[in-house]
């Protein structure tokens, strides 16, 4: 069984959140992929995301019908900090003998040395690099991770600015699924 395992705050989740997820379960084969909000980045500590109900609430408007993919929650019902150890360990004990492929973004790289547990993480899993328009397409994994770049559909759009668009009072058509823009809309959200 293969397994993808897609962190992050997803707030709010948005196309490019999705396309990145077809794009891992087509190339990697995957027969699953969990999306995994965050409850703490310890990368963004200053950072307060939007309250976990929301988050997970426009996942799931973003997610119905895509049957390959699911909404694990542990990390907001763990609280605090979010650490991909703790994760991945879950993903092991449940899934014995499961390939599972982690999804970062190019920027995370470098710094994968700098995750908790950094020799237990890169036995875990496999690291998959999203990609980012205008990135470039070579990317070493310090060693002992492993790891390899999608192809994908790189796509030029953020979470940040989502919510500046809609404090601007600019449409999200084309950047959000049409159900997380109105949910976005109708519960006054990103003021």
């Amino acid at each position: 069984m293969k397994l993808g395992i897609y962190g992050g705050s997803f707030d709010p989740v948005h196309l490019g959140h999705l396309l990145v997820a077809q794009a891992a379960i087509e190339e990697l084969g995957l027969d699953r992929l969990f999306f995994i909000p965050v409850a703490q980045s310890p990368f963004k500590p200053e950072s307060k995301p939007a309250p976990n109900a929301v988050r997970l609430q426009l996942l799931r408007l973003a997610l119905a019908g895509k049957t390959n993919c699911e909404i694990d929650e542990q990390e907001i019902q763990r609280g605090g900090i979010s650490y991909t150890v703790n994760t991945l360990r879950d993903y092991a004990q449940r899934f014995p003998g499961a390939e599972l492929f982690y999804l970062i973004g190019a920027d995370h790289v470098a710094k994968l040395k700098e995750w908790r547990a950094p020799a237990e993480l890169a036995q875990l899993a496999e690291f998959v690099v999203i990609p980012r328009p205008g990135g470039g397409t070579a990317t070493v994994f310090p060693p002992p991770f492993r790891g390899r770049r999608l192809r994908g559909f790189p796509f030029a759009v953020s979470s940040s600015e989502i919510r500046a668009r809609v404090k601007m009072g600019l449409s999200l058509d084309n950047l959000v699924p049409a159900a997380v823009a109105e949910a976005i809309r109708n519960a006054a959200l990103y003021p």
